[in-house]
């Protein structure tokens, strides 16, 4: 009976154990979505559907249904937001962390929301759109705080970073933080610094939003409308070797997913590790036999 209980408490510690493990895993994810900020964002989202839903609220909202009912929506309305849902699925396809789907269900609901309360009524319309111009420009996206191993550059550092020492490789990713893009991207790049960077592998960031010369410099282009944010390029000898988005001879950015595995396959990022490793080991090797014919010509001369 003793070695039936001690079996039945291990398996409940074990599974116990397991369920914290889960649980760690999909609170980490869900963790940055319950910020003041994206709990704003939520709230703009569904206020269309709170306010034709509520009692107190819907009662003195006009109806185009048969039957008058202020509380429940018409056709066109669930038409309206039919179309929404299937544009969040064809832009999510493209999506690779949680935030960028909850980005994008986000901001395609406002534009709904905005479009349901100008059809409703113009007056209700403007004052969805004053609250929306309003929280773009007091509440900002949380940056990415975690941990990484990132050189930080600006416009007087990101030169002489890369040509100090020609055997040295860098990938520099130039960033701004109000692209959403950036922002997903930010936790990715993190990653992939801590999983790859090395003595001789080093990984750059630089605010393309705060140094106008660098855009001009490294050919990025900062509009809102640009499709270069974020760039990475990849500096060997000093010199550019690669670099995506690539751009077309017209000028425009060539579509591309920022995804880690994107990143690892099309930089190469596990043969340029073993290379830097290899470097690093073959010069810490060769330091130190200098080292040591030193000692011994010393010990020689005296």
């Amino acid at each position: 009976m003793a070695a039936a209980a001690s079996s039945c408490s291990r398996l409940l510690a074990s599974l116990a154990a397991a369920a914290c493990s889960l649980a760690a895993c999909v609170w980490r994810p869900l963790r940055p979505l319950l910020r003041p900020y994206h709990a704003a964002s939520a709230a703009l989202s569904l206020a269309f559907v709170a306010a034709r839903k509520l009692p107190p609220v819907c009662g003195g909202l006009p109806s185009a249904r048969d039957d008058g009912d202020p509380c429940s929506m018409d056709w066109r309305e669930v038409e309206i937001l039919m179309f929404l849902s299937a544009i969040v699925m064809m832009k999510n396809r493209r999506s690779i962390t949680i935030e960028q789907h909850i980005g994008n269900i986000f901001m395609f609901s406002k534009v709904a929301n905005l479009i349901l309360f100008f059809r409703l009524d113009i007056r209700m319309g403007l004052l969805y759109l004053t609250l929306c111009v309003a929280f773009l420009m007091t509440c900002k996206p949380p940056l990415y705080t975690g941990p990484d191993h990132i050189t930080y550059l600006n416009n007087k550092t990101i030169g002489d970073e890369i040509q100090r020492d020609h055997r040295v490789t860098w990938l520099v990713e130039f960033f701004a933080n109000w692209s959403s893009e950036c922002q997903s991207f930010a936790p990715v790049f993190a990653d992939l610094s801590l999983k790859y960077g090395c003595t001789g592998l080093k990984f750059g960031k630089v605010d393309v939003g705060r140094y106008a010369e660098i855009c001009e410099e490294y050919r990025v282009s900062t509009s809102p409308l640009t499709k270069q944010l974020p760039t990475l390029i990849l500096f060997q000898g000093g010199s550019e070797v690669m670099r995506r988005p690539q751009i077309d001879k017209k000028g425009r950015a060539v579509s591309w997913t920022f995804s880690e595995e994107n990143v690892i396959r099309e930089f190469n990022l596990n043969e340029l590790y073993q290379r830097a490793k290899k470097a690093t080991t073959k010069g810490a090797g060769e330091d130190g036999e200098a080292v040591a014919n030193g000692d011994v010509e010393t010990k020689k001369d005296k």
